[in-house]
Order: C-alpha cells, then structure tokens, then sequence
C-alpha cells in the first residue's frame, strides 16, 4: 500500500480533532467523583427529594387516601394560631436543655473517670458497661425502663419505699413524665459522649499537664487551664450533634408515656407524628416539621458563631 501524499498527510493532520490530555490530576478528580456518586445520589433521594416534598406539602390538603389540594396558606395560619403547639414546643426546650446539658457534664465526667489510670481490665470492663446501652436498641430498653417506674410494682419505688419515702408516680404524673423521659435519655446516651470526650481527652499531649505540673498546679487547676481549652473543640461538637439529637427524641418519650398524661410530655417529634399519621394531616405535620427545622439551623448557625469565643484551636 502506497503511502499518502505528503500534502494529503498534512492536510489530514490539520483537521485532526485535538482531544486535550488528560492528566493526573484530573484523572484523581474524575475518580473521586465516580465514588462519591453512589453517596450522593443517597443524599439526594433520601434527604434533598423529602425536604423538596415536605416544603411542598406545607401549601397541600393531603391525608395519604386522597389526591392533595391546594390548600395555600391555610396551614401556615393554623400553625400561627395552634396555641397547643406552644405548650409542645415548652416540653421540647425543657428536654432539649435537659438532656444537653446532662449527657454532656456526665459524659465529660465519665470519660476523665475512666481515662485515669487503672488496671486494663477494670479499664476495659468500666467502659463496655458505660457504653453498652448505646448498643441496645432504645425501644427494648424504654420497655425495661417503663416497667422500672411503675408507680405500683416498679423497682425504683420499692426501692425509696424502703427508705421511708412515698411512691413517684413517675410516669402518671404531669411533673414527673418528662423528668422520667429526661432520665431515660442521660442514661441511654451519656456513654456515646462519653466516648467522643475519652477521645478528645486521650488527644492532648502529656507535656501540658507535666508543664501545669511544675507551676504547681493542682488537679482542678490543670482540668480547668488545660484539660477544659484544649478539650473545646470535641465539646462543641458533642454539644452541637446532642442539641439536635434532642430535638429529635421520640422513641424513649413513646415507648415511657406516649406524650401523656395529657401533653405533659409532649414534644415535637411526637406532635407531628401524631399529625402524619392518627390525623392524616401531611400537610400541617409539614409546616410544623418546618419549624424544627428552622429553628435547628437557626441554633446551629449561633452555635458556631458563638464558638469563636470559647473554642480553641491548637
């Protein structure tokens, strides 16, 4: 075969497509996008296509049996007007501010307890036990915990009858409902932060306290200058992924009193639940799921602008 031209060779270069080169650095690029696709496509059916669909519904007549009308604005003026929802809310910033602040001061508490030093398997054995509710799942132990506080055959009020005191109807009473689920809660979550604490905790450099040492300082003296600042960091996150946790209890406060007795302990998951599903009201069950969502970006945003002041970086 005879070789082309060379002016049907040049011209045949000349109109050449150029595809560009395609170098490491976008090879790795394509790559990471190519594994990060099957995550976000989850993040989008599963997070971004309900929040789309819940924004939806807020203007929506929707009961899951009857095809949705439009409904405008109508869900929005009942939720303005819904004094019942001010109650709910109340119940929900007293567990929230509860439960925040308890998980966090015992999970603190329990990690330096337990970062100290001591034989390895009294070590091992005190950390499984304090982490092992976290393992069990809340329903099951919300059971136990229901059966635990019966007024009549509970546990616990055998156990303060014995020392002379009255019975705690800690399930049945409208002052005791929501401390019983707050209880329930520290219990079931204090040793999750306990180990983000432990964590943090185990990441400070020894030379710190030697240093604190030499200064002559005492044991809270070097918790409070130097365990407590370089510690910040795992604090604010604790503390932010806690608060909105808290905001999302539902299991325990169900399974111990049903939101009862009356809307004592009441709190916002349980209100649109009931909303969804006993009343078939998708779209104001949207509107009020709105508001906890709002009100979760609001703190979250202040959060971490308030953390400038008290979080310290190394």
């Amino acid at each position: 075969m005879k070789s082309p031209p060379p002016i049907a060779a040049s011209s045949a270069r000349k109109w050449a497509i150029r595809w560009p080169a395609i170098t490491m650095t976008r090879q790795e690029t394509i790559a990471g996008y190519l594994f990060a696709t099957p995550a976000l496509l989850g993040l989008l059916a599963f997070t971004a296509v309900p929040i789309l669909a819940s924004l939806a519904l807020i203007f929506l007549h929707y009961d899951l049996l009857t095809p949705p009308k439009w409904a405008g604005l109508e869900n929005i003026i009942h939720l303005a007007n819904d004094k019942r929802l001010l109650t709910i809310y109340w119940n929900t910033l007293r567990l929230v501010v509860g439960t925040t602040l308890l998980n966090n001061v015992i999970g603190l508490l329990l990690a330096a307890g337990v970062n100290r030093s001591m034989p390895s398997a009294l070590r091992y054995l005190l950390r499984t036990s304090i982490f092992f509710p976290v393992l069990t799942t809340t329903a099951s132990l919300a059971v136990v915990w229901r059966f635990l506080l019966t007024q009549d055959r509970g546990v616990v009020n055998y156990l303060i009858s014995q020392i002379g005191l009255d019975p705690v109807p800690w399930l049945s009473s409208s002052t005791w409902a929501l401390v019983s689920a707050m209880i329930y809660d520290v219990w079931k979550s204090a040793g999750y932060l306990m180990v983000i604490y432990l964590a943090g905790l185990q990441g400070i450099p020894e030379v710190y306290y030697e240093a604190a040492k030499i200064d002559g300082a005492g044991r809270w003296q070097q918790f409070r200058n130097v365990t407590l600042p370089l510690i910040s960091p795992t604090a604010f996150f604790a503390i932010v992924i806690s608060l909105i946790g808290a905001f999302q209890i539902f299991d325990n406060v169900w399974v111990l009193t049903e939101g009862g007795p009356g809307d004592a302990s009441r709190v916002i998951a349980i209100f649109i639940y009931e909303k969804a599903f006993r009343g078939f009201e998708m779209g104001y069950a949207s509107a009020v799921s709105f508001t906890l969502f709002l009100i979760l970006i609001v703190l979250t945003l202040f959060q971490f602008l308030g953390a400038r002041r008290w979080v310290h970086y190394e």
